[in-house]
């Protein structure tokens, strides 16, 4: 490169975050840079600043920075043609990246290159400044970088196993804590809108007419909410100079599993720390963290909401809401939802449910139920489980006042004991493996196999017991209110008739049979089934005789 008389000079500062966090902040800070820089041009005959360049908390690891860009654009134009650095680092920590400009790109367009901590000017480098020390002080830099992302996604993963908090916004409906910003605050209003949106949801309305309504009523779409509040927030979903409620963004809230109180991050992760674009990560690898923050829905209406998005719940022509049955009324033989059809003859009208699959003509029978029989059983079979249940739900309140021992009402559950002997015989027949071996009754090859199944049942059989202790505890912990509301209950055996709430607050499904039978899955049906357990457990206690230390016996 020949040497000018003149030169208009870019002087180039960068401070990332990384180089504040890592103790150098003082030495690297944008003033500092400035400083040295002009200190140095001062003492230069031959130089003029033509303009200064500052990417302040912009990473180094790739050159995607607004000033380097403007500062490029103007040595294309041949308005600079010499770059002045504090030293190499700032100007870039990609190995690749960096060389390619100092040694191609800037020599192409006869710029001068100057790194003054590093000791390097292009103009009187020599060869092994160029081609052996330039890279390698390139290389270190690069190295810097990596290490310094690692130890960056090493902390974060820490943080969100802890269930911090560590977005740069808050999701729709909490805001940050402004004495905690990695833990996470209900903002009333906010919250009150998704309360709506999960209860719309459960009534019956379609995704499409849940945002309707929301711009209809005024409501501020998440975007604009957050831009009301001052806060510089963007997204990739714009599509309107206003960003309006959609169908997409009601599904985003219905599906996320933070309102339930769970901490959901690391959803993505970076290529690599000198690409921005990122990748999703499968749902199995995200992070969650249970009972984290404040939940603004029950985790029982986040999932009926899950199994309602599963099935189609659009509400017929000219109606809001979806009809009663929908999304809940299966066929019970091969399991297809069954849909609703309107015979019309004379000015009369009959109302029947069919099996989708047989008007599909996919082999299963009609299983034709007419709606009123419909309603009148399930009607009838909610009142017989519900009375059922607020005859034996007293004992919840009595429990409260005993002193009762947990360890001493597993031994009385059934369900418990039925699992227990389950373990045993697949515990015996593992056992009984190793004689059968010795005997040559089985081979090397079926006792590895036959081990590995019976260990595998072992263990399904010991979570399922977990299970079973794990809905009592939470009767113990929350009496009634662990999934059942009572006084939504004795509404239900007041009732004449059917309506959707009553539906969702208590079924999980439906299941027509071809001879007109019907079958009731319900919600919480561990619960049922322990607080009738406890009602014969607190029965068996009453009557138990006396010991000697004054104390029932219950065996």
């Amino acid at each position: 490169m020949k040497e000018k008389d003149f030169y208009n000079v870019a002087v180039y500062l960068r401070l990332s975050r990384d180089d504040e966090s890592d103790g150098s902040a003082e030495s690297n800070s944008i003033r500092s840079q400035r400083d040295l820089i002009r200190s140095y041009i001062r003492k230069q005959d031959d130089m003029e600043i033509y303009d200064i360049y500052v990417d302040d908390g912009w990473s180094g690891a790739n050159f995607d920075r607004p000033s380097f860009k403007r500062m490029m654009e103007d040595i294309e134009a041949g308005h600079v043609d010499c770059v002045i650095v504090k030293d190499l680092s700032r100007f870039g920590r990609d190995y690749i990246g960096a060389g390619r400009l100092i040694q191609k790109t800037f020599p192409a367009f006869s710029v001068r290159f100057i790194a003054l901590n590093d000791n390097f000017d292009s103009l009187t480098a020599n060869f092994n400044e160029k081609t052996l020390v330039l890279p390698v002080k390139n290389f270190v830099n690069d190295a810097y970088c990596s290490d310094i992302s690692k130890k960056v996604r090493s902390h974060q993963q820490v943080k969100r196993e802890k269930g911090d908090f560590i977005g740069a916004f808050a999701v729709y409906g909490y805001r940050k804590d402004p004495e905690n910003i990695n833990h996470l605050l209900v903002d009333e209003y906010a919250a009150g809108i998704v309360k709506k949106i999960f209860a719309w949801k459960i009534a019956g309305l379609s995704n499409l007419a849940i945002a309707e309504k929301l711009d209809g009523m005024g409501i501020l779409s998440p975007m604009e909410y957050k831009k009301s509040r001052g806060e510089k927030f963007s997204t990739g979903f714009v599509t309107h100079v206003k960003a309006k409620w959609s169908a997409v963004a009601v599904k985003r809230i219905l599906t996320n599993e933070m309102y339930m109180g769970m901490m959901v991050q690391g959803k993505n992760e970076k290529v690599s720390h000198k690409i921005k674009r990122s990748v999703e990560k499968p749902r199995e690898e995200w992070v969650r963290v249970r009972n984290t923050h404040e939940a603004v829905v029950s985790s029982e209406d986040f999932e009926t909401v899950q199994k309602l998005l599963a099935v189609d719940i659009r509400a017929s022509a000219g109606k809001a809401g979806c009809h009663i049955f929908t999304g809940f009324l299966f066929c019970g033989d091969c399991g297809e939802p069954m849909i609703r059809r309107i015979n019309r003859y004379k000015g009369t009208e009959k109302v029947y449910f069919i099996c989708s699959a047989r008007n599909k003509g996919l082999g299963c029978t009609r299983h034709s139920i007419p709606e009123e029989e419909l309603k009148r059983l399930v009607l009838a079979g909610l009142q017989q489980q519900m009375a059922l249940f607020l005859n034996k739900s007293r004992v919840l309140e009595q429990i409260g006042k005993m002193e009762i021992q947990f360890e001493e009402v597993a031994v009385f559950d059934k369900e418990i004991q039925r699992l227990r002997k389950e373990q045993e015989k697949f515990m015996s027949l593992r056992t009984g493996l190793y004689g059968d071996l010795k005997q040559g009754i089985i081979t090397e090859e079926d006792f590895r196999d036959f081990r590995q199944i019976y260990e595998t049942q072992y263990q399904a059989t010991e979570d399922a017991i977990k299970q079973q202790e794990n809905a009592i505890q939470n009767l113990f912990k929350s009496g009634v209110a662990a999934g059942a509301n009572l006084e939504k209950m004795k509404s239900t055996l007041e009732i004449t008739e059917l309506n959707r709430d009553i539906v969702v607050t208590f079924v999980s499904r439906i299941l027509v049979y071809e001879d007109k039978r019907v079958f009731l899955e319900f919600r919480a049906q561990d619960m049922f089934a322990k607080v009738l357990m406890l009602a014969d457990f607190m029965e068996h206690r009453e009557n138990a005789p006396v010991t000697e230390q004054g104390r029932k016996e219950v065996s």
